[in-house]
C-alpha cells in the first residue's frame, strides 16, 4: 500500500512499473541495463474516491494521457531501486496535488479612501496629458 494522505492510499497492484533501458549518453554497460524505469497508473480504474479521481483527470498535466493512465519515466538515476523509487514519488505528489483542498475565494471591496485615492490619481494623470497637447496662443 502507498499512502499518499491519512485518508488515501493505492495499493500496489494498481500501479504498474516495467524495467527499460535508459536514454542518453553512456559507456558500453547502458545498451545491456535496463535501469530506467516506466510507471503507469490507471486513474479511472483505481481505488480513489470519484471525487479526487475528476480532480486528478482535470489536471492539465502532460504525463496523463486522453485515457486517464499516468505515465511516468524515471532515469535519472543508475540503478532501477532509485528509479522506482523516484517514480514513486512523482506519482504521490502529482496525486498530492490533485486532492489537495482548496482555499476559498473571500470577496472584498476596496474602502472608500482607496477608491478616492484612485480618483485623485486619474484626474492627476489627466492634467499631466492634457498640459501634452499642442500650445494654443
Amino acid at each position: 500500500m502507498m499512502e499518499i494522505s491519512s485518508r488515501v492510499t493505492i495499493p500496489e497492484s494498481e500501479i504498474e512499473i516495467h524495467q527499460i533501458r535508459a536514454q542518453g549518453a553512456g559507456g558500453q554497460n547502458v545498451n545491456k541495463v535496463a535501469s530506467a524505469v516506466h510507471l503507469r497508473f490507471d486513474i479511472p480504474g483505481s481505488s480513489l474516491p470519484d471525487n479526487d479521481k475528476t480532480r486528478l483527470l482535470m489536471l492539465e498535466d502532460r504525463r496523463i494521457n486522453k485515457d486517464g493512465v499516468v505515465v511516468i519515466k524515471a532515469q535519472q538515476f543508475r540503478t532501477l531501486e532509485l528509479n522506482r523509487e523516484d517514480a514513486l514519488q512523482r506519482l504521490k505528489a502529482l496525486i498530492r496535488q490533485a486532492i489537495k483542498p482548496r482555499k476559498t475565494r473571500k470577496p472584498n471591496r476596496p474602502s472608500r479612501r482607496a477608491r478616492q485615492r484612485r480618483m485623485d490619481k486619474k484626474k492627476q494623470r489627466g492634467r499631466t496629458k492634457a498640459l501634452r497637447g499642442p500650445v494654443r496662443y
